[in-house]
């Protein structure tokens, strides 16, 4: 097994151990202009913005991404920032898409229109981008489900009458035709509109297929009815395929409605207000670099600074994702967005803004998914090509037939059968049935997928990396073993119990779990706490000759003697990646030993016991990484934690390469040098810290029981923390998008074979739309198999 570390001694890392933020580049001054867009459907439409940004006078270069829903210019210098972002503002509303990037000074109102308010901070403007995304994402899913709704209702008595010939009645055609125009014209209206939008754009989509499919059914429709010919009438092909498409469309908007939520996460971690050292309450947007402010304890520290006075245990994991938290005095550098646990403290604001460690997580997390390939459903890709070349078969088809026969009604229906042969039904259940199917399944196992992007992306991967804290451990710490050498288990069991019951006090991990380790409690009184070292309590009938004593559990550097033997043993156990406190009692004098006496008026404190607590791996976790390493791929631990206790885990569970103190900018940089080695890579983690990791990685795993940051940076989020869902979620993405592969390729292949005949006149259109039906049956029938999916856990 190997265990690498990361260079010691990086810039900037403040005492604590936590890293600090990276310091801002220089102003550039050509650098890109980006703009928040609302209405984008489709690859179409991004591919249709982008020529339309890239076409603008100062504009070097343009890119607009699907999945980010952003737009992107780099200017060539030759016009003002300001006059070139309002050029592009006006070439995306001019397409028929909004801007929601706000304007120096404007905010987004309920409605997500522009709202002036004062300016807000770098990653609060983000956070309302994302909340106008959502907004428009909601009135889209309300959208569809009305539509599909009123399409379901009106189109299920339009099937049953077409089809089954007892239930035909005098002037059924009629009825079934004043039926379905409000499926094809006002339901499937989206689908007309998004259609025109990608001819505009010089494009073709799944959108182009269904809005010309379901026309020409109705159209011919209409024409037959007119001509009174009942026999030929397929209202209800275009009215069914309407309807599944828009429950489709229903749920892939509901699945990929969240994109901005990593950001929102990010931004509710800080306060909106913050009280200066003065006791003046101001907005946090209004805090500069050299004042102070107060962080009292549970409140998060409003953003990066120095300590200047007091002391607290600060809750370090928003940004370490390491459970312990870290003693924090006069000196020590602090991140905005941790928690002061205990204790308060006075602080020197060092970055605010963009500036800060907060900040550049969440733009990591931005540029690592800008920097992703874009979202291209499988569907649009094949309709690019498929699409023309129906047209052009139906209208060759056509003329060939008038050409040779002189018979236009024979032309007319010939053609008319290869656009009905060629109506995208099947192909449009291929991708959202088997993500509808797949992902229930999933979400009875505990996995949530976020988009068919991730069912993409799992299926070559080659290298999994697990976070150590939270992942493949309990993220809580819990009592090893203790050592008190020269004393009796009666005399060892009282004083631990004396320890537990002083660590009931405490809210740190450690002290909670001694306090959990035993179940004796004891009388005390004068609780009294050392932030970041340890606690002490005058304890009833706790001394070695049964008087109250000061009992103290803590650090080492609380006690001024540590026998050589518990040392020893302290040591071995240190090195074994636990951590040890200790267990001390003295005579009761004043105050008590934290209580306020003077060193000199107490005898010297002697450690007469040792503790040693270990974050404990998860049980599951060793069949995990049996399992991952089963499916083909390799297995790598990451961790901040130190290498000794990453290389003791990575020991226990079986993984050879490990990966240690690893600060949260650079756990990114692993992910990318293991892909820049030619290795497509899925990230496991659950702290704010793994959000660039899981967001920069080709597949992004998310404990649930994790921050929601990282949860909203992934492509899949384990719900239930067991980590070998992640194998049971690679497994689950596999087969659902080999199902979706196997969809696609019958219902495309059903088209290919399908078109000469109805091109030769062998299929009339009755006959066409009875094989269609047909090819959705399948594809139907191959998606529900996904149901019997079984993982690790099932």
């Amino acid at each position: 097994m190997s265990t690498e570390t990361t260079p010691a001694g990086v810039p900037g890392t403040p005492v604590d151990g936590t890293p600090a933020a990276p310091e801002a580049a220089a102003p550039d001054q050509s650098a890109p202009i980006e703009l928040s867009v609302g209405g984008m459907t489709c690859a179409g439409c991004a591919s249709g913005i982008q020529r339309g940004l890239a076409a603008l006078p100062g504009v070097e270069g343009a890119d607009v991404n699907i999945a980010t829903r952003r737009a992107r210019v780099l200017p060539d210098g030759s016009l003002d920032e300001d006059e070139l972002e309002d050029m592009m503002r006006a070439a995306i509303t001019g397409l028929g898409y909004q801007v929601l990037t706000r304007r120096a000074g404007e905010g987004v109102d309920a409605d997500g229109d522009a709202a002036h308010r004062p300016s807000a901070d770098p990653l609060d403007a983000r956070a309302d981008e994302a909340e106008a995304q959502a907004r428009n994402d909601a009135r889209r899913i309300a959208g569809y489900r009305l539509r599909f709704l009123v399409a379901a209702g009106l189109s299920i008595p339009v099937m049953l009458v077409s089809m089954i010939p007892a239930l035909h009645f005098a002037g059924w055609a009629w009825v079934v035709g004043a039926l379905a125009t409000p499926v094809v014209w006002w339901a499937g209206w989206p689908f007309h509109v998004s259609a025109v939008k990608s001819l505009r754009h010089g494009t073709t989509t799944m959108d182009t297929l269904v809005s010309l499919g379901t026309a020409v059914a109705w159209g011919w429709s209409v024409a037959t009815l007119l001509a009174g010919d009942l026999g030929h009438v397929y209202f209800e092909t275009g009215a069914v395929i309407v309807t599944l498409i828009l429950l489709g469309k229903w749920l892939e908007v509901r699945s990929t409605a969240h994109a901005g939520d990593a950001i929102r996460a990010l931004s509710a971690r800080q306060s909106a207000t913050v009280v200066l050292e003065d006791g003046t309450g101001i907005p946090r947007t209004e805090l500069g670099v050299g004042m102070r402010f107060l962080a009292r304890p549970g409140e998060a520290i409003a953003t990066d600074g120095i300590v200047v006075d007091g002391a607290a245990a600060v809750d370090a994991s928003l940004v370490t994702g390491e459970p312990v938290p870290v003693a924090a005095g006069p000196g020590v550098e602090v991140v905005g967005g941790t928690v002061a646990t205990d204790g308060a403290l006075t602080v020197e604001a060092t970055r605010v803004g963009e500036e800060t460690m907060l900040a550049q997580v969440a733009r990591m997390v931005d540029e690592a998914q800008s920097g992703r390939a874009r979202v291209q459903r499988l569907a649009d890709r094949i309709a690019a090509i498929f699409v023309p070349a129906v047209v052009a078969i139906a209208a060759l088809t056509a003329s060939a037939w008038l050409i040779w026969t002189g018979d236009g009604a024979a032309a007319v229906t010939a053609a008319v059968a290869v656009l009905i042969i060629s109506c995208p039904c099947a192909l449009g259940l291929a991708t959202p049935l088997a993500i509808m199917v797949g992902t229930g399944r999933g979400a009875q196992l505990g996995i949530l997928v976020r988009g068919p992007q991730a069912l993409e992306d799992a299926r070559r991967l080659e290298t999994v990396v697990l976070d150590k804290t939270g992942t493949v451990t309990e993220g809580r710490m819990s009592v090893e073993a203790w050592h008190a050498p020269g004393l009796s288990d009666d005399a060892a069991g009282l004083l631990l119990d004396a320890a537990a019951s002083v660590e009931a006090r405490s809210e740190h991990p450690v002290g909670r779990a001694i306090a959990e380790s035993r179940e004796g409690r004891i009388p005390l009184k004068g609780f009294r706490s050392s932030p970041g070292q340890g606690v002490t309590a005058t304890v009833q009938r706790a001394g070695a000759d049964g008087a109250h004593a000061d009992v103290t559990v803590g650090s080492r550097r609380l006690f001024d003697e540590v026998p050589e033997e518990i040392a020893a043993w302290a040591s071995a156990r240190e090195g074994r990646g636990e951590t040890v406190v200790y267990v001390g009692r003295a005579a009761v004098l004043g105050g008590g030993l934290l209580g306020g006496a003077a060193a000199s008026t107490r005898a010297p404190l002697r450690a007469e016991a040792a503790i040693a607590v270990r974050d404990q791996v998860k049980d599951s976790a060793p069949e995990a990484v049996a399992a991952l390493r089963g499916m083909g791929v390799d297995v790598v631990l990451l961790t901040g934690d130190n290498a000794r206790a990453a290389g003791a885990v990575g020991e226990e569970l079986g993984i050879e390469r490990v990966i240690a103190e690893v600060l949260p900018g650079d756990k990114e940089d692993v992910i990318r040098s293991l892909q820049a080695g030619g290795r497509r890579v899925a990230m496991v983690g659950d702290g704010v810290n793994d959000a660039p990791a899981l967001a920069r990685a080709d597949l992004g795993l998310a404990i649930g029981t994790g921050a929601d940051v990282a949860r909203e940076a992934s492509d899949l989020t384990i719900v239930s923390g067991d980590p070998r869902a992640a194998a049971d979620a690679i497994a689950l993405s596999r087969r659902t998008y080999a199902t979706i592969r196997g969809n696609l390729v019958w219902a495309f292949a059903y088209n290919v074979a399908a078109i000469p005949l109805a091109a030769f006149g062998v299929l009339d259109p009755m006959i066409a739309a009875a094989a269609m039906g047909a090819s959705s049956l399948f594809v139907v029938g191959n998606s529900l198999r996904l149901r019997g999916f079984r993982g690790l856990r099932g």
